[in-house]
């Protein structure tokens, strides 16, 4: 397996060779990297750095091997131990930091982990500062402090003040989701969720939270990306106790899925879509969403009067969108809420608090609230890579082949169609093409997606 570098992070599986997988040898070469950017890009001799980890069974090895060599750099580190993404995000602004290290690969399953670098703002790298650190470990030039010189290694626990945030949200209504009387299932996959949602959740007055999969152990009783076919003991658990609705989170909780009262998918473009219904009814303003987001989100926007935009895939090509056209509310169609007047970055707990002050405002149930948005169905299907295979070629001739349609290649390629769109992009954390296809119904996404998909495995 090789390291997957790119603007989510350094990516890998645990094990095996350096250079092939995400070793401890590669650990601290990548965040050795990360701190002589800080020092010649940033001009930080001395930087304070914000490390935080999802539950993962290989992330208390390699928190002491990052918190290690940002000392032994000359840097300080303050460990908040196990967090959420959106956590460690608040922390480096709260404490001033220079920059931030998450160990998290998000979606994939446990044998996987990642860096994920930040910088003062509690946002990810940009293209141009995450080619630098990539430059920097290719080279390998380091220079590491002397005794005197050593950083130091604090330790923090900032889950309290995350929730307090979200809690002091304007648009958070306390009063109105605890009369509301909910109850409300947990999945978070035994990871750093189960501990903080469920905090959430009885912080904001839900009556009953019911826990599945919540000790982070970082031994995933399932595949720990949110999607239908892994969400099927959720999905029991709903029928089996009458619950309002099921909060599902990845990992390191920065995507939020919810499930309906009948056990089945609220849908996790929704997510983004019925927050922002909500949000641009108290505070109008623009949206964004990435390119292979749902139509629901433009059409909900548009509603309202107000401006759509589409971003490149990626977070923080999103917030870039976003900061760009002054959007009051955006994210990712993978359930990613983004919300600037919290922090520009995906966050469920946010969403969460926000989802749920707009659902117990409606007073509907969550099958009848889902009824409120544009029906639209999202076909995901992939292309795996072989070595042979030019990517470049392949998009290159879809754009000649659909000429005639609305054609957008500010991220591989999509296709509007008047009725549905097409969009093909290599993926930033597997060796494959990413295909999502959308139309009014299942048949005719699928058919969207199989027709291109011919039409690219033809191209040589």
């Amino acid at each position: 397996m090789t390291l997957i570098k790119s603007i989510s992070g350094i990516r890998g599986t645990v094990g095996g060779r350096p250079g092939d997988n995400l070793t401890p040898l590669d650990i601290v070469k990548f965040v050795s990297a990360y701190a002589t950017w800080l020092k010649t890009g940033a001009g930080k001799k001395k930087a304070r750095i914000v490390l935080g980890r999802d539950a993962r069974i290989s992330g208390d090895m390699y928190a002491k091997l990052v918190s290690a060599t940002l000392s032994g750099l000359g840097h300080d580190v303050i460990n908040i131990g196990l967090a959420t993404t959106p956590t460690t995000e608040i922390a480096v602004t709260a404490e001033k930091a220079d920059g931030g290290i998450i160990l998290t690969a998000s979606h994939n399953p446990k044998q996987w982990n990642a860096l994920k670098l930040l910088n003062n703002q509690g946002e990810f790298l940009s293209a141009a500062d995450g080619a630098q650190v990539l430059e920097l470990a290719a080279k390998e030039d380091f220079e590491y402090a002397e005794v005197d010189e050593l950083g130091e290694i604090t330790e923090k626990d900032y889950t309290q003040y995350h929730i307090d945030q979200v809690l002091n949200l304007k648009l958070v209504n306390r009063e109105a989701i605890s009369k509301a009387n909910l109850k409300v299932v947990v999945d978070a996959v035994n990871s750093i969720g189960g501990v903080v949602i469920p905090r959430l959740l009885r912080a904001l007055g839900v009556k009953e939270v019911i826990e599945l999969n919540c000790e982070p152990t970082g031994k995933f009783a399932h595949n720990p990306e949110p999607i239908p076919e892994n969400l099927t003991q959720i999905a029991e658990k709903m029928k089996e106790c009458h619950a309002d609705l099921g909060i599902v989170v990845d990992p390191d909780v920065d995507r939020l899925a919810l499930i309906s009262e009948t056990g089945e998918m609220f849908g996790e473009e929704y997510t983004l879509v019925a927050v922002a219904d909500y949000v641009l009814k108290h505070t109008p303003g623009n949206t964004v969403s990435n390119l292979s987001s749902s139509r629901a989100l433009k059409d909900v926007t548009l509603a309202a009067g107000q401006e759509y935009n589409a971003a490149a895939v990626g977070e923080v090509n999103v917030v870039a969108k976003m900061k760009a056209t002054h959007a009051v509310i955006g994210g990712e169609g993978n359930g990613g809420v983004i919300y600037p007047e919290s922090h520009y970055g995906r966050d469920a707990l946010v969403g969460v608090g926000l989802f749920l002050s707009h659902y117990v405002a409606k007073g509907k149930k969550m099958t009848e609230l889902k009824k409120d948005y544009p029906p639209y169905f999202i076909s995901k299907n992939k292309i795996t890579l072989s070595p042979e295979m030019n990517v470049d070629k392949i998009l290159a001739g879809l754009k000649e082949k659909y000429a005639n349609e609305k054609v957008t290649d500010i991220d591989g390629v999509k296709i509007d169609f008047e009725k549905g769109w097409v969009h093909l992009r290599k993926s930033n954390t597997e060796p494959i093409i990413r295909i999502y296809s959308e139309a009014k119904d299942e048949a005719a996404a699928n058919a969207l997606a199989e027709e291109v998909i011919r039409v690219a495995q033809a191209i040589r």
